[in-house]
């Protein structure tokens, strides 16, 4: 990785990774019945902020994903290096926990939390496909920017997560808490070895 990476227009970009992910947020909908759709639209609500963490969660989303759309046109992807074959593995684990998640949430039934498929190992899976799509992005195009994405991706974590999990809890109660007691809120992170 260099410090400043080569930037060209083409159409070998780090673009169509980008617009791949951000089409797995959407393409399950067209599989889904209408009630099934519904549901779905759940994850994309907002959950209610404090006024603190409304303008940091609001501005880091609403900078990050289109400064990322972006830079990722003139950001060329290494072809035919280790680079891409990494980063693309990585990509691949991402767009599938993205189009899992969506499916997971349209199948759960309204009265309880999404529980069940990536919900059985990780209490918010879409957040990590996001970073884990950042992380694939920066190491396919060997640019430590994507990294750098990366790492506010976590910030953003900290900020939504907290009052996502007050609005559940709030919807759900206790069917909520008893999945939150026994589900890691990261995948691969040990229910043990971190806080609720």
């Amino acid at each position: 990785m260099s410090l400043m990476p080569a930037f060209e227009i083409g159409i070998w970009n780090t673009w169509i990774l980008l617009i791949l992910f951000y089409l797995s947020m959407f393409i399950p909908d067209i599989f889904l019945d209408k009630e099934a759709r519904k549901r779905s639209k759940r994850m994309s609500q907002f959950p209610p902020f404090k006024k603190k963490e409304k303008i940091l969660a609001l501005s880091t989303h609403a900078i990050i994903l289109p400064v990322a759309l972006i830079y990722s046109i003139f950001l060329p992807l290494k072809l035919g290096t280790a680079w891409l074959y990494a980063g693309l593995a990585i990509f691949v684990v991402a767009l599938v926990i993205s189009i899992t998640t969506l499916f997971n949430i349209a199948s759960a039934p309204a009265e309880k939390p999404a529980a069940r498929g990536v919900y059985k190992f990780s209490r918010h899976p879409i957040y990590f496909s996001g970073f884990l799509m950042f992380i694939s992005v920066g190491i396919v195009c060997a640019s430590w920017v994507f990294l750098f994405f990366a790492a506010v991706w976590i910030v953003f974590w900290q900020i939504v997560v907290p009052a996502e999990e007050r609005l559940l809890i709030e919807k759900y109660g206790d069917s909520y808490r008893d999945y939150r007691d026994r589900t890691p809120r990261w995948i691969g992170i040990p229910k043990s070895s971190i806080s609720s």
